[in-house]
């Protein structure tokens, strides 16, 4: 024991932690201030995509780490409910959360056990909005790669049907749903306030890390360089993103056997052979007179 009173101690971190879990839903649910900060003025630099600069509460953060989260963030599609400032309170807020609950922990009887699963809880706790932005991210990108053949079979129908490249992006755009609509609505919205359709491109290969979408981009910039028949580049990056999606659907469906195997050898085939041959060694033990 720690030689402190038990019953003030868990009230004070009762109170502490009711508090930190208030603070930490008020912001949470606070709504995001619709501001302009995150539009693109003409003649921003190219590759740097638009983010809201660092308030009061983001210049808390290096710079280096700041950027880091800014990415994820931008990876992210922005979530409304989590902006680089609330991050930045949340995350020292749950580790002082878990700290409180990990002091009154080992106040009850210390260990060198406990002392670093509390140290590995608090930094867990530090870090859990980090690892749900990156892993939104992830989600976004892949989901951004599975629309992008479909999407591109659209464009070519609308392209082919008559309409201009920008036309038919629009209209792919307004019929879908999901990150990658969201992302060709707002390369949209940066050709429409003046930004060039070169910046406009690479600004969208810059927000996502999809490597189908980055070489859409870069044909689409070189066919618009180049002159080249935006019609014909449709029609070859929608069978190249068609033939791309039904490999790697087959690359998953190999490996499946691979990531099979080990549960099979570590789990099933010993309950298995437990079933199968504990009934024949049994009666063998029983017949050299070594039986139960």
């Amino acid at each position: 024991m720690l030689g402190l009173p038990l019953v003030p101690l868990a009230g004070a971190v009762a109170t502490a932690g009711g508090l930190g879990l208030a603070v930490l839903v008020l912001v949470l649910t606070r709504p995001t201030p619709a501001a302009g900060s995150d539009e693109i003025a003409p003649g921003a630099p190219v590759l740097v995509p638009s983010r809201p600069r660092a308030s009061g509460v983001g210049r808390l953060l290096p710079a280096p780490y700041r950027r880091v989260l800014e990415r994820q963030l931008l990876l992210a599609g922005r979530p409304d409910t989590w902006t680089l400032p609330r991050m930045v309170v949340v995350k020292p807020l749950l580790a002082l959360v878990v700290g409180l609950l990990a002091f009154w922990w080992l106040s009850l009887g210390p260990a060198p056990f406990k002392v670093g699963v509390g140290l590995f809880a608090v930094l867990l706790a530090f870090f859990l909005p980090d690892l749900l932005v990156y892993s939104r991210g992830i989600e976004r990108q892949q989901q951004i790669q599975i629309e992008l053949p479909d999407t591109l079979d659209q464009m070519t129908i609308s392209v082919e049907a008559g309409l201009g490249f920008e036309s038919a992006m629009a209209k792919a755009a307004t019929n879908g749903k999901g990150p990658l609509a969201e992302e060709l609505i707002r390369t949209l919205q940066d050709m429409s306030i003046g930004r060039s359709r070169h910046d406009a491109y690479e600004a969208l290969a810059a927000r996502t890390t999809s490597t189908d979408l980055r070489r859409f981009t870069r044909a689409v910039i070189q066919a618009d360089t180049y002159g080249i028949a935006i019609a014909d580049v449709l029609h070859v990056q929608a069978s190249e993103m068609r033939l791309k999606r039904r490999q790697r659907a087959e690359e998953k469906a190999m490996k499946v056997p691979v990531k099979v195997l080990f549960p099979l050898m570590f789990c099933i085939l010993p309950v298995l052979f437990i079933v199968i041959l504990a009934p024949a060694a049994i009666n063998a033990l029983k017949a050299f007179g070594l039986g139960f």
